[in-house]
């Protein structure tokens, strides 16, 4: 009953480090186990209940025989006091008969007695063993999954296509700063072409005034020369 436990349990117990190193889903792996120990302590669990069910059983028989003996001792002296000697010879025939019936039913029952804390032990020995390995299964379930992000990540780093990407943004991120800098070089000529019009403006500006200064000499010194 217990044999396919047994092995599960050395699979366990001896094999299951090694399966992250291996091709199987070392998840799934696992929990395949669990279930099948699961089951034979299921199993377990109904065959003791079984036996504690037989042992129950008997036992009442034994206590129902013990108790028929008696009366058949009984209803022997009761047939001799009525000088009914083949009534209590047929009495006691029955209380022998009834005897050796008790004696392979005690028999029977120490039998079913042992076989219940035998059953109960290896049971006991079943679910400590399986919490034992349930507590294994969390950890090596959590070793799996950082072996497996940690494997994502190294291939995500070695991947070429990381790579090219990682390119891509540097050579996008000096395209930008080029932009910048044109914006930049745009704006400075901008500033330089207002300084060079208003210069010239104001060059404009001084000639016409220089003008005008002029013929307002003209003009002073033709009045002199009427007045004088």
């Amino acid at each position: 009953m217990f044999e396919l436990f047994k092995r599960v349990k050395t699979v366990v117990s001896s094999e299951l480090h090694a399966l992250i190193d291996k091709a199987e889903d070392p998840i799934h792996m696992i929990d395949q186990y669990m279930r099948d120990m699961n089951k034979e302590i299921v199993e377990a669990e109904k065959a003791t209940a079984k036996i504690m069910g037989e042992e129950k059983l008997l036992g009442r028989k034994v206590d129902d025989t013990k108790k028929l003996i008696e009366t058949r001792q009984t209803q022997a002296v009761e047939a001799l006091k009525s000088n009914r000697e083949d009534l209590a010879k047929r009495a006691l025939e029955d209380k022998n008969n009834l005897t050796k019936e008790l004696q392979q039913l005690e028999d029977l029952h120490t039998n079913a007695l042992q076989q219940v804390v035998e059953l109960k032990e290896k049971l006991k020995v079943m679910k400590n063993e399986f919490r034992e390995m349930e507590l294994k299964r969390n950890s090596l379930k959590a070793r799996a999954e950082a072996a497996r992000v940690k494997t994502s990540i190294n291939r995500s780093l070695s991947n070429s296509n990381t790579a090219s990407a990682k390119k891509g943004f540097e050579r996008m991120e000096e395209k930008v700063l080029r932009e910048e800098a044109e914006a930049e070089t745009s704006e400075d000529l901008q500033i330089m072409n207002k300084s060079l019009d208003q210069e010239l403006k104001e060059l404009a500006g001084k000639s016409e005034v220089d003008l005008e200064l002029e013929r307002l000499k003209e003009q002073l010194q033709e009045e002199e020369k009427k007045s004088s």
